[in-house]
């Protein structure tokens, strides 16, 4: 397995996380949350610039995942409280984390080249590769990514199967019904909101320590990126489950930068990545429907076939 796959492999896990958040607010909450841009951004301007600072790094990735809910908290506040749009409430909380990461880090661009990250905490490890057959499956660094991401996939199966997760898929079902039962659901909003940012935010701190370096332009088009690896999951390996439909996520986050690697092997201008991601959500949005039509015909006619030779 050549490098570019590998590294593919390697991003699939750390943006399966920012998948995670996005399916909470996509799926789970029904909520189109374009706060995802900034807290993305957010997460890795928070873990560079307290990394720089001296720092643990895993406090300072926890240090993002707190300020990344306090983001989503924000938008829902907004949302709920001041009866703002919820596309709007995310669009505005996006605009103004662009001017907060730029205080925060100071300038556009934070290099982590020289400094202790969680990046470098794993390389320092030396765990061998996944090797079967003499060909290499998996990296040692994506063998403890995958494990990281997996802790917060069952997090996060076991929290949706709490209370407070039950009345969360319930806001994003029935709103109305769980209203009924006493429920606040604006409460429910703001807590799933703050939950997905602060994923969102952790994928941003561990791709800046990954890639060395956090940008004030690293969260632009992020949304999309999420969508299209909770959309292609779903789709590639089915939802019947919050366990399958968290793992389908995850999934979906690797294939889609396999997809991207792959492209880029074959030839294809970096520039145009962007058309490539709308593409794979186009597609992977549009098929399943056609598919449905096309069975659907020869269903229908072997219904009237049978009606008329009765």
């Amino acid at each position: 397995m050549n490098l570019a796959i590998m590294g593919a492999i390697e991003q699939g896990l750390l943006f399966g996380i920012l998948a995670l958040g996005v399916y909470l607010t996509f799926r789970v909450l029904n909520v189109p949350d374009l706060t995802v841009d900034g807290s993305f951004a957010l997460g890795g301007a928070i873990a560079a610039k307290f990394i720089i600072d001296g720092t643990n790094p895993f406090l300072a990735t926890l240090l993002a995942f707190v300020v990344g809910g306090l983001a989503g908290a924000f938008t829902g506040i907004l949302h709920t409280k001041g009866k703002v749009n919820a596309l709007l409430a995310g669009i505005l909380t996006m605009i103004a984390l662009y001017s907060v990461n730029l205080r925060i880090m100071g300038k556009a661009n934070l290099p982590l080249l020289r400094e202790e990250t969680l990046f470098t905490f794993v390389q320092n490890l030396s765990i061998p590769n996944l090797t079967v057959g003499g060909v290499t499956l998996l990296t040692g660094v994506a063998l403890v990514f995958l494990i990281g991401v997996m802790v917060l996939k069952l997090v996060i199966d076991w929290f949706l199967h709490t209370d407070l997760g039950l009345d969360l898929r319930a806001t994003g079902d029935n709103p109305k019904m769980i209203r009924s039962f006493g429920v606040n659901t604006d409460t429910t909003t703001i807590v799933g909101l703050a939950l997905s940012n602060g994923l969102v935010a952790v994928s941003g701190a561990w791709v800046a320590q990954y890639q060395g370096f956090a940008d004030v332009g690293m969260g632009i088009g992020m949304i999309v990126i999420g969508l299209a690896s909770v959309i292609v999951g779903e789709v590639l390996f089915g939802s019947s489950s919050i366990f399958r439909v968290t793992l389908a996520v995850i999934l979906g986050s690797i294939v889609y930068r396999l997809v991207i690697a792959m492209a880029l092997q074959a030839g294809l201008n970096p520039s145009d990545m962007k058309l490539i991601t709308a593409l794979i959500v186009i597609i992977a949005l549009t098929v399943p429907t056609i598919a449905k039509g096309i069975w659907k015909k020869p269903a229908m006619r072997a219904v009237k076939g049978g009606s008329n030779d009765a």
